[in-house]
């Protein structure tokens, strides 16, 4: 996988020139990027970087115009990152036409976004595309983060799409939902509900565990309830899971009060179940009200119902949250004492606790502890001690650990928590490949939070290149840029000095 890091590695040898400059481009179809599904594509992918070639027709309306970012950095040719070339790769990885499709898709909706919804529907009729559900997937999927476009796709591929005759499937649709949700666009997340209730099973449990997310993210809580009780509209059972996922999306957002009222005049509809109490019971652990938990774990208690090894788990970090370690680890002890032993979420959330009070040692007997009795780690386990020796920069004992991982495999094998709080300790830019060489070993796929990660640590080391080849790369995935990804550039160009660069990235 060396070649995949080739311009990584290139490039951070390279001495940065701080200059300023205007980075202007030409934007033309980067029909290379298709080797890879979309879902699939970690950073490393960026591979050889080529000298721009203008297109065949450079009065082409579509390619002719030119996108602008301002970065401090190398004053020359302007170039694009290309995908790898190799005949052997291309073996390996295969030709995706639908991506190579998308991607076209993605930059006509990119040139045309300030264009009227008509003028974009004509520009897409004209290219003749045949839809289908997974290059409609893939297109919204490159816009998780800028809905208007998404939209107007979605919009001109439920007419038709271009007189091909296609209608979108449910999975399509709960895209489109999801898409609209997040960035709080719930008058067209009305608009496209009005079109799936005109047609029979298009509204599925999915759609429902959408819409509650979105709908309590924005603390629109009325409107979630409503979703619950029109699942019967929807063709849906108002049965106890359905209400467990309400309570549970409640929770998760801190509406913990109106959540357990739910509870207590819903809940006799339903048969007694300890998940249920769990949720409300995780709900004050999420708001780190201890007085409220230690309420509601005595209703527990005085319940039908018998703790299980989640409920204790749930109360013993809202216990490690308030710095109650003491009562704590009392409480820990005694499940094992009483036969009720602890599962690998509570072992997990013991370690974290003593790792954040600095008490490492007694986190690494709880680490073999679990061992010997049978209680098998996971990956969330050896995050909670790779994050903690990070910060103390123990990093043989964090390697040591990585590579456990690896050779475990499994629901051990390192996840993006894992690789973002290593990439969070490097201190140098030529570190980063081989760490995300590693990344993509294990299979690990790249996540907003780690191109923002990146996009941070590049503005720090004034990476100039690397930071808009990052940017460019998650543009293209439809990982962003989002909310964070500009405020992480603003606050570098702030902090540098750069002025112009901080008032146009602003203003974009």
């Amino acid at each position: 996988m060396g070649f995949k890091f080739k311009t990584l590695r290139t490039l951070s040898r390279e001495k940065n020139i701080q200059q300023n400059f205007k980075l202007e481009f030409q934007t033309q179809p980067r029909t290379h990027h298709s080797h890879h599904p979309i879902a699939q594509k970690p950073l490393s992918y960026l591979a050889k970087v080529h000298k721009f070639q203008s297109p065949t027709n450079p009065k082409s309306e579509t390619f002719s115009k030119i996108s602008q970012f301002y970065f401090l950095g190398r004053n020359k040719t302007p170039c694009f990152v290309h995908s790898v070339a190799n005949s052997d790769e291309k073996a390996r990885f295969g030709e995706d036409q639908g991506d190579q499709t998308a991607i076209f898709i993605q930059n006509i909706l990119k040139f045309r976004r300030d264009k009227p919804a008509e003028e974009i529907e004509r520009a897409l009729d004209r290219c003749g595309f045949v839809l289908t559900e997974d290059l409609v997937l893939n297109v919204l999927r490159r816009h998780r983060s800028d809905w208007k476009p998404a939209y107007v796709f979605f919009t001109w591929a439920c007419k038709g799409g271009g007189g091909t005759g296609y209608l979108p499937g449910s999975d399509c649709f709960n895209e489109i939902l999801d898409i609209l949700g997040k960035m709080r666009a719930f008058d067209e997340v009305s608009q496209v509900l009005d079109e799936m209730s005109k047609r029979e099973g298009l509204i599925s449990e999915g759609t429902y565990g959408i819409l509650l997310n979105r709908y309590a993210a924005a603390h629109r809580v009325e409107e979630a309830i409503f979703t619950f009780y029109k699942r019967k509209e929807f063709g849906l059972e108002l049965d106890l899971v359905a209400f467990q996922k309400l309570l549970m999306w409640l929770c998760r957002y801190k509406h913990v009060e109106v959540a357990e009222t739910l509870f207590n005049e819903k809940g006799k509809e339903f048969e007694q179940d300890i998940k249920t109490w769990n949720i409300i019971l995780n709900g004050w652990c999420v708001r780190a009200n201890v007085r409220e938990a230690k309420r509601f774990w005595k209703d527990i208690i005085a319940s039908k119902c018998k703790p299980d090894q989640f409920t204790y788990a749930i109360f013993i970090n809202s216990l490690t949250k308030k710095g109650k370690l003491g009562t704590a680890l009392k409480l820990f002890r005694a499940m094992w004492d009483q036969g009720c032993n602890p599962n690998v979420v509570t072992c997990s959330c013991m370690i974290d606790a003593l790792c954040f009070k600095k008490r490492i040692p007694q986190a690494l007997e709880v680490f073999q502890e679990m061992n010997v009795r049978g209680c098998l780690p996971n990956a969330a386990t050896y995050n909670s001690l790779i994050k903690h020796l990070c910060k103390i920069r123990r990093m043989e004992k964090v390697y040591e650990l990585l590579d456990e991982m690896e050779q475990k495999g499994g629901s051990c094998l390192p996840n993006e928590v894992t690789f973002n709080c290593l990439l969070k300790s490097l201190k140098k830019p030529e570190e980063v490949p081989g760490l995300l060489e590693r990344m993509e070993k294990s299979r690990c796929k790249m996540t907003s939070d780690t191109y923002n990660l990146l996009l941070k640590l590049y503005m720090e080391w004034d990476c100039e290149e690397r930071l808009r080849y990052t940017w460019e790369e998650m543009e293209r995935n439809g990982l962003g840029p989002d909310q964070r990804s500009y405020t992480i550039m603003i606050h570098g160009f702030h902090d540098k000095g750069r002025i112009k660069d901080f008032c146009d990235i602003f203003v974009k």
